[in-house]
């Protein structure tokens, strides 16, 4: 994909809506649209990596309810032509085919790689990726089981999705504010993981979603990792416009 003089492609991560309450998370949403909107006319693609919501799942004929200001913006973005991504996250990593045939934006349940104008990108949302953190590694390999997925459809949409989000607001009182740390070179995971890939394969750039901290650190000289932050805290995002990624904060 080429991207033409004025035009750029913008990155995003971590909405988490539905958390912590419905109020807040509408606040979020409504901001959230209100970037869409603002880059619409520059926008040549537009990436999002991963924890759109905190939770998702998607049952035969039932999705979550709510969110209806971000989808619908969605696939106006879609109609008018423009490309949309979307990377699952550890959050909503439960989807099928909805976002696929209700607004024309293919799902990635890996990683993947896209040139842009000569430029190598390396695109995941960052869960699992990386030494250590087994336990998630095999917590996240029985949430991705056909078997496992099936048995929570059984339960009635009331009691899993409310199931779901007791356990994902428990996950985030353990984790604190332990995100908010950039914990040195040699121990970021992703930092890491990125390095080891790039001794093997060259990207300009590595873009993540998971860690929540914008980050933008250099692995070489013609090599950056960008984490995207979230749109919790941090209002935070990217944008490549043909020759460069900058890490940018939305305000609005």
């Amino acid at each position: 994909m080429e991207v033409s003089a004025g035009k750029k492609i913008y990155f995003l991560s971590d909405f988490h809506l539905g958390a912590p309450d419905y109020k807040s998370s509408l606040e979020r949403e409504k901001r959230i649209v209100s970037f869409l909107s603002a880059i619409q006319p520059t926008a040549a693609a537009i990436f999002i990596v991963g924890d759109m919501f905190d939770f998702w799942y998607e049952y035969k004929l039932v999705v979550p309810k709510g969110y209806v200001r971000l989808l619908g913006k969605l696939a106006q973005l879609t109609d008018a032509g423009i490309p949309v991504h979307f990377f699952v996250g550890n959050h909503d990593m439960w989807m099928r085919n909805y976002f696929e045939q209700e607004l024309g934006i293919p799902v990635y349940f890996e990683e993947r790689k896209f040139t842009f104008n000569n430029k190598r990108f390396f695109i995941a949302h960052g869960d699992g990726l990386g030494p250590d953190d087994n336990g998630y590694k095999l917590m996240k390999k029985v949430f991705r089981n056909r078997f496992c997925q099936w048995l929570f459809g059984v339960l009635h949409p009331s009691m899993g999705i409310g199931l779901a989000n007791y356990f994902s607001r428990k996950s985030r009182q353990k984790t604190g504010s332990s995100d908010e740390v950039f914990l040195g070179e040699d121990k970021e995971w992703l930092i890491i993981f990125a390095k080891e890939k790039l001794a093997k394969e060259h990207f300009d750039y590595f873009i993540f979603g998971h860690r929540h901290l914008p980050l933008d650190f250099k692995l070489s000289n013609t090599s950056s990792y960008i984490n995207l932050g979230d749109w919790i805290k941090y209002f935070t995002y990217a944008e490549f416009d043909g020759n460069i990624v900058e890490l940018k904060k939305w305000v609005h």
